[in-house]
Order: C-alpha cells, then structure tokens, then sequence
C-alpha cells in the first residue's frame, strides 16, 4: 500500500453472547430487521458506529445451521470443505490480543475450546472426558459460527471469558445460571473496554488483502453439484 493511501472501510460485526449484549456501545444507534437467503436473524440487528467505524450488533443466535451448504432448497450450491486447520483470523487475534495487554487485562493467547450443544451445562463425566482431552474452555456458540464465518469469508475471532469451572470440582459447586451471569457482570466492563479500544486499531488497518485470501479460499472449497 502506497504510503499516505486511505485504508479500505471494514463493517465489523459483533456478535454478543451472554451478558455481551449491550447495545450502548454502539453511537447513533438504529434497529434493522432482516432476510436473508438462509433465513432470519435470531434478533433484529443494530446498527450503529463506534469511534467512526461501522459496526452491526446481533445480540443473540440461535437455531444456527452447521453450513450454508446443507443441501436445503435455500441453501448455497455444492458442498463446502472449508480448511479449519487455524479456525480463527490469525491478524484479527493478534489485535485483540496487543490491545488486551495495553489495557492491563489478563488473557490467554491461545488454548484449545470445546463446544457443546446448550442451553444445558455439562454433565460430570462430560467434564472430567473435555479435561482429559485436553480442552481449556467449555462454550457453547464458537461452533457453528466459526465455520460458517470461515465459508463465508470473515475474519473471525472470539473473545472468551471464564465464567466457572463448570463440574469437575466434585467439591465445589457445579457451574449455574446465577453464578455464570454474576460474573459475567463483573466482567461485562473489561470487554466493553476490549472492543472500544479494539475496533478504532481495526478500522485503522488495511484489510484488503485478508479478505481477498479468505475468499479465495471459501471459494476453492467448495466442490459444485453435478447437474
């Protein structure tokens, strides 16, 4: 890029999960309820900006598919074998990571998630099985949205807060709603202040290229139908 050359407009969504949801972080808010080809939005989407930069708020999701390339009489043609060897935006992770450690916050800069089917919690024996395996965080939303981020050529990166440790502990006790959302709250704050500050340091960066690779490669996944 040319030196002194106007860096391409990013629209950034955000997708909040639990307790994430507010929507006073965005400036001159408006609701916008959409269709799309694969359906409705879980919730109407806000729009709105934070520190010049275009942002979209969905505040929940639900009832989510696996892939856009299910088959269904509204899905995309063809069927899509997207790589997940790295399911995250490597240069979208290395910004939240650089503005996490300017604020002062404590984070991990890697680990290993495991998703499960919610709303539940898990069970014992689930527990004791993720441990073993090695995983360090228990969720339930990264998948789908990871893979479908990556079909659709995103750059995806999740922000994950320690809430509970979830039932392992056979003398503590087991992970609830009330304890997760309590500290959920108290850690509401720390990722506001994640995304104000981390959003501005993304509008300013040059994405073009990213996105340009990330669509190639949706693209190249996909293997069309034979008629």
């Amino acid at each position: 890029m040319a030196s002194g050359s106007a860096c391409t407009a990013v629209k950034i969504g955000i997708i909040g999960g639990t307790g994430l949801d507010d929507p006073e972080i965005l400036e001159g808010r408006t609701e916008k309820y959409v269709d799309t080809p694969f359906g409705k939005p879980s919730d109407a989407l806000i729009l709105g900006k934070i520190k010049n930069v275009d942002c979209v708020l969905l505040a929940r999701t639900s009832l989510r598919p696996q892939t856009f390339y299910d088959g269904s009489h509204c899905s995309a043609r063809g069927v899509c074998h997207i790589p997940m060897a790295e399911p995250f935006c490597p240069k979208t992770r290395e910004v939240l990571i650089e503005m996490a450690k300017k604020l002062g916050l404590r984070c991990h800069s890697k680990g290993t998630i495991v998703t499960i089917e919610g709303p539940r919690f898990s069970s014992r024996a689930e527990s004791f099985i993720f441990r073993t395996w090695g995983a360090d965080v228990i969720n339930m939303t990264t998948v789908p949205e990871v893979v479908l981020a990556k079909e659709a050529g995103l750059c995806y990166a999740s922000i994950a807060m320690a809430t509970d440790y979830d039932c392992w502990k056979e003398h503590e006790e087991a992970v609830s709603v009330d304890g997760v959302l309590k500290t959920m709250k108290e850690n509401a704050n720390k990722a506001k202040s994640l995304l104000l500050t981390t959003i501005p340091q993304i509008g300013s960066m040059e994405w073009s290229e990213t996105l340009r690779n990330l669509k190639n490669m949706a693209q190249s996944s996909v293997l069309p139908p034979r008629h």
